[in-house]
């Protein structure tokens, strides 16, 4: 009776997933749970860093049958939502429904730095193509310099979905680290005069320029590049609910439960692409720097022309606000705001760097349409 029970534990513990896993796999275990400690201690992008590292944990599990290539499994179903680019637009309608353009149609120029910050994309597109990625690869990474989560995934899943672990990953864990980025670059490329000026108040923004303003740009940005149409038009929606004033409840649901779920879904099935044989390997490590150069040059591409219209406004214009045109919201208008008053305490750059920040999330999205509708 004895042998019998140590035969059935014997035979138990070889059939489980202890003695099925190989070392890469407990390797990404690991990892996931290191990410995991970076969204809940470090608190790094945990809305999206939480679930994704989590799906990564779930794909990872020897016999789980979790990953999102697992035919008929639970992952399998939610991420058709992501390779059929549904999550993306309605995380963006999400955005647009929380997002004041106020400070963009106040001061229009913004939208200048809100494309010159997406140079990080096409240099970096450049040098994946010149590392031998593939020309639809070379886009999906390239597009993390636009410091977007959902137009990242959104990309990546139409271009290069093998690709989609490393590129999120990358893309989300470089947004969380915006105010360790930013600041060098910005203090490297400006003076303290620069970084010292005070700008004028904006002007008030009527509700009719609000409500236009979300019109205006989905047929317009659409028609240049309808690759663009589904991040853009979903955006715009979000906020002419916000704005229109007759349907706060659609609003309030686009703010919270919606934005909420649909994060949720998108982050685990996300999170369970990165699977042992797909992430580690020599390309995932060339997308994690090459995602650092993007981000990088993104900002320089954004304080360059705030250098530019500095000089072409005789001074009124404060450089550091083009950093804020990467469109990480908000937290890249909260680091131009951070260096501007460690210049000037009396300095208040928060409203004037929301226009380039917003304005990075149109360009962005924009850019995205460019390499899907060339690529694609």
């Amino acid at each position: 009776m004895f042998a019998e029970f140590i035969n059935s534990i014997s035979q138990l513990l070889s059939e489980s997933g202890f003695a099925q896993g190989n070392w890469k796999q407990y390797l990404m275990i690991l990892i996931a749970c290191f990410l995991i400690y970076l969204a809940v201690v470090k608190k790094y992008e945990p809305l999206l860093l939480l679930p994704i590292s989590f799906g990564m944990l779930l794909a990872n599990l020897p016999l789980g049958n979790l990953s999102s290539h697992d035919e008929g499994g639970l992952i399998y179903y939610l991420y058709q939502g992501v390779k059929l680019g549904i999550y993306p637009p309605l995380i963006f309608l999400g955005i647009g429904a929380m997002t004041d353009f106020g400070p963009l149609i106040a001061y229009p120029k913004s939208l200048l730095l809100g494309a010159a910050a997406q140079l990080g994309i096409f240099v970096t597109f450049i040098g994946a193509m010149l590392l031998g990625f593939t020309p639809r690869q070379a886009g999906a990474i390239g597009i993390i310099g636009g410091a977007d989560g959902p137009t990242a995934i959104f990309t990546a899943t139409k271009l290069a979905p093998e690709l989609l672990g490393p590129i999120a990953i990358a893309a989300y864990s470089y947004m969380a680290l915006v105010p360790i980025i930013q600041p060098p670059i910005m203090k490297l490329l400006t003076t303290k005069k620069e970084r010292s000026v005070v700008m004028t108040l904006l002007r008030p923004v009527s509700k009719v320029e609000k409500i236009v303003f979300p019109i205006l740009v989905t047929v317009v940005v659409s028609l240049l590049v309808p690759g663009a149409a589904p991040l853009i038009g979903m955006l715009m929606l979000g906020n002419l609910l916000r704005e229109s004033g007759v349907v706060e409840r659609l609003n309030k649901t686009a703010q919270n439960e919606l934005i909420n779920i649909v994060t949720i879904f998108l982050g685990v099935s996300v999170g369970a692409t990165a699977t042992a044989e797909r992430f580690l390997n020599p390309q995932t490590i060339g997308i994690i720097i090459l995602g650092l150069v993007a981000f990088s040059f993104g900002t320089v591409g954004g304080v360059l022309l705030g250098k530019v219209m500095y000089w072409a406004t005789g001074g009124k214009v404060n450089p550091l606000i083009g950093s804020a045109g990467v469109s990480a919201v908000p937290m890249a208008a909260r680091v131009s705001q951070k260096v501007g008053q460690e210049e000037n305490p009396g300095n208040f750059l928060l409203m004037h760097a929301m226009g380039p920040n917003v304005a990075g999330v149109i360009g962005s999205a924009v850019a995205a349409g460019i390499l899907i509708s060339i690529l694609g």
